[in-house]
């Protein structure tokens, strides 16, 4: 009695790479004169999407940007890629890969870029805290039941 066997999940890096890389300092250089401690926000995306019939290209976006009051320092936005080598997954399995095994690879890239790039436009170095991809990932797919739930109205 031959099984057929089964094949063993395959997951591989083929590729990481800059796809998109921009800075605006857009009140050069008059934001090199003040002292004013700006506030820095982070915004985090993250897709990755099928490559014909092969692998996938993931792609974590990172946009960095610091004011000081209504006026903003400086802008940057890192789009880290990567293809991967994605073969005999469940398609159950193959969302969460691609949203948390694919980003938490990219993001130390990412976090390198950024703040290379900052310190290059004249800036002391913002460094990104550790994300927790898995979390994120998690806090999406219950916002997404939560919206799909049935409302149920009790009328007094």
């Amino acid at each position: 009695m031959n099984e057929p066997q089964q094949q063993q999940p395959i997951f591989g890096i083929e590729k990481i790479y800059v796809k998109d890389l921009s800075l605006e300092i857009p009140h050069a250089p008059d934001v090199f004169l003040t002292g004013e401690q700006p506030q820095v926000e982070v915004q985090l995306h993250n897709e990755a999407t099928r490559i014909g019939e092969g692998p996938y290209q993931a792609v974590l976006t990172i946009t960095v940007t610091a004011k000081a009051g209504d006026k903003t320092l400086f802008l940057v936005e890192v789009a880290q890629a990567g293809i991967f080598q994605i073969r005999n997954v469940a398609e159950a399995d193959l969302e969460p890969l691609l949203a948390t095994a694919c980003p938490n690879i990219l993001f130390p890239y990412a976090r390198e870029t950024v703040s290379d790039v900052i310190s290059r436009a004249g800036f002391p170095p913002v460094y990104l805290a550790p994300v927790n991809f898995e979390a994120i990932y998690l806090q999406r797919l219950q916002q997404a039941q939560e919206q799909a739930a049935p409302k149920i109205e009790i009328a007094h």
